[in-house]
């Protein structure tokens, strides 16, 4: 039995405004890292402890009215109290003055060294994975011969040649810090060439150039952000390491290392205080990195938690 359907039995649908909104905003890339960053406790108080530290390290010597060469032998060895924080050393020194000026060395010397590191082993690693082949194999064999060499065995030879120094430290630990992150990186540059969006460019005329600051970088970026915060600690106990061996920043001037290794003989004497703080503030700064940068790892590439 068949039935006759016409147009008059139906009616158009009546237009809603709200059913074609979308109720989810969209996130951007950064925003969207930063929603599950924002999940790891851990790295959230790692960002938090980070900023304090600088923060003390930028204002913590005007806290109080010393100088951190100021001696004073009648305040020799005081321990804690309301006009010396952190107490004072064998030559009356303000701990607290002289911790955080220290820190502003240490730091500077781990960004500093992570900053060399990231430019020079980004572009050396890059340019090796993109032009493969001869140039390849050559730029990575010279990066395996030094490789090879104990990495803190060059850093004193260098320390022993320049003489110590804030800027010999710094050119020690970066003349041969870099190559870990141009291996990383050449790794990331020949996964990302074969894809499509290289073979679109290349094919649209894009140079070399281009490709490696335009494309190839920007993709990689997760990996060398999470290996950049991983390298400042490192580069902090290497400082630390350096100052044990009485390479340090010169005296007057002090970083944590050197801090560090001036208390060991305090500590012999029952001032354990004047080792306490620079130690726990060494192991804070390289706590709290590498807790950033597992927590960086897994909101950068959520393929890789456990």
């Amino acid at each position: 039995m068949s039935t006759n359907i016409s147009r008059d039995m139906f009616q158009p649908a009546e237009k809603s405004g709200s059913a074609q909104q979308i109720n989810k905003q969209s996130l951007s890339y950064w925003q969207d890292i930063w929603r599950r960053l924002k999940k790891n406790k851990l790295a959230i108080a790692s960002i938090y402890l980070i900023v304090l530290l600088i923060i003390m390290a930028i204002i913590g010597p005007f806290l109080l009215p010393y100088s951190y060469s100021e001696q004073s032998f009648k305040d020799v060895n005081l321990s804690m109290s309301a006009a010396h924080w952190f107490g004072t050393d064998d030559l009356g020194r303000d701990l607290f003055v002289r911790v955080w000026y220290g820190a502003r060395y240490t730091l500077l010397i781990g960004f500093t060294a992570a900053f060399i590191d990231l430019v020079i082993g980004v572009i050396y690693g890059s340019i090796a994975g993109l032009a493969g082949g001869r140039t390849d194999t050559i730029m990575m064999r010279i990066v395996e011969i030094f490789y090879s060499i104990p990495y803190l065995l060059v850093v004193i030879m260098l320390m022993v040649l320049m003489g110590p120094g804030l800027k010999s430290i710094i050119i020690a630990l970066g003349a041969f810090g870099w190559m870990g992150m141009a291996r990383l990186v050449r790794g990331q540059i020949l996964l990302l060439k074969e894809q499509e969006f290289v073979l679109a460019a290349t094919t649209l005329g894009a140079s070399k150039t281009r490709l490696i600051f335009k494309h190839l970088i920007p993709n990689a970026l997760s990996v060398i952000i999470v290996n950049i915060t991983f390298t400042i600690p490192h580069a902090i106990f290497a400082e630390a390491f350096l100052s044990f061996l009485g390479l340090g920043i010169p005296v007057p001037k002090a970083s944590l290392g050197t801090l560090t290794s001036d208390a060991v003989g305090a500590l012999i004497q029952g001032h354990a205080y004047q080792l306490f703080f620079p130690a726990a503030l060494i192991s804070i700064a390289m706590l709290a990195f590498n807790l950033l940068g597992d927590g960086l790892r897994d909101a950068l590439d959520p393929k890789m938690r456990k």
